[in-house]
């Protein structure tokens, strides 16, 4: 279950990957993940759906090894909340 009652169903869209001051703190995982995200170059428009930017985010997220906010892993196929 993801901390802090995370409506991950909302993270979605552009994404940007940060060092600090992060919208969430994201574990990335191989087995039971809160969130399987898929990277688009389009449409990110669905749970699940990142597309990966530089500027002007929907989200900001901070990968870390240790206390995050929820855990993701990448798939190909059926990305959402499991």
């Amino acid at each position: 279950m993801a901390a802090k009652n995370i409506d991950l169903s909302k993270i979605h869209g552009r994404i940007q990957f940060v060092r600090s001051f992060p919208d969430y703190k994201v574990k990335v995982v191989n087995h039971f993940p809160d969130l399987k995200v898929k990277k688009v170059r389009h449409f990110a428009n669905k749970p699940g759906l990142w597309k990966i930017v530089t500027s002007c985010p929907d989200y900001k997220i901070q990968i870390v090894n240790h206390f995050p906010d929820f855990k993701i892993k990448y798939v190909n196929h059926f990305p959402g909340v499991p």
